[in-house]
């Protein structure tokens, strides 16, 4: 079986880490065809959302693996099959992966089933919405072991919660569990585990039934003006709203209200 499972249906395009066996660790085939996958997303006009989650019950993702992927990084080990080969030819493979220098137009939910530790948390951060169990815990444990969380936590972590609490996570390592993610803001919403991926899936179709033109330059408006004064920033709001306004759909969308009926987007 493929370490990285991907399927389209109904719009929304589903990418399921599967390596239960040692909690959805990330290894040079996770990054080589989740980095594909990303892509695909973008490409394929008719996806309109894509749901990331961890096979099995107990992780999302317990970051990445030890034994192969930081070895080859740091040169500990050599290149040993096709997708070691890949990666270690063109590294931006695995920050496309991570969503690192690589964005994806289309909104990203994390459905969380479990554990979501180091480079699995940092693939969280990079979703626009979050659904976790209850059970799920969540941290960057790699200052314990004398390396550096730098698939994009370093920037993105406090941004997306209050600094002190970032920094704690950042040097102590230490977990923090799906309450106090919630508390902190990290994630929409802590379901049982059994409804982690109903939930994801409800938010899913919600954005797949809207306008797709309109989502996609409303995440990249708000991705683009983030952290810019507000001049920049409503100019960047005009420059990603002008050509909506001018599409088919924008007319749809009025019209369709009109005529109580459901609307027909073709993302054009």
């Amino acid at each position: 079986m493929p370490a990285l499972l991907f399927e389209v249906r109904n719009h929304i395009a589903y990418l399921t880490l599967n390596r239960p066996e040692v909690h959805n660790a990330l290894n040079p085939e996770v990054l080589v065809r989740m980095a594909e996958a990303w892509r695909r997303v973008n490409e394929d006009d008719e996806i309109r959302a894509a749901i990331v989650t961890g096979a099995g019950a107990k992780s999302f993702s317990s970051g990445a693996d030890l034994g192969k992927l930081i070895p080859l990084f740091t040169g500990a080990r050599k290149p040993e099959d096709e997708w070691d080969q890949k990666l270690f030819a063109d590294r931006k493979l695995g920050d496309q992966a991570l969503l690192r220098k690589y964005d994806v137009d289309k909104p990203i939910i994390a459905a969380v089933n479990g554990f979501c530790i180091a480079g699995g948390f940092e693939l969280m951060q990079a979703c626009d919405l979050r659904v976790v169990a209850e059970h799920a815990r969540f941290g960057l444990q790699e200052v314990k072991w004398a390396i550096v969380p730098a698939g994009g936590s370093l920037v993105r972590l406090p941004r997306q919660m209050p600094y002190c609490k970032a920094m704690e996570i950042l040097l102590t390592g230490n977990l923090i569990d799906a309450a106090e993610a919630y508390r902190l803001g990290l994630v929409n919403y802590v379901t049982p585990a059994d409804q982690v991926m109903a939930k994801a899936e409800e938010l899913a179709a919600a954005i797949a039934a809207n306008g797709p033109l309109a989502v996609k330059a409303i995440k990249q408006g708000v991705r683009r003006a983030t952290g810019r004064p507000y001049e920049e920033g409503f100019k960047i709001e005009n420059e990603v709203t002008r050509p909506v306004m001018k599409s088919r759909d924008a007319q749809e969308g009025p019209r369709a209200f009109m005529e109580k009926r459901k609307p027909n987007y073709q993302g054009r």
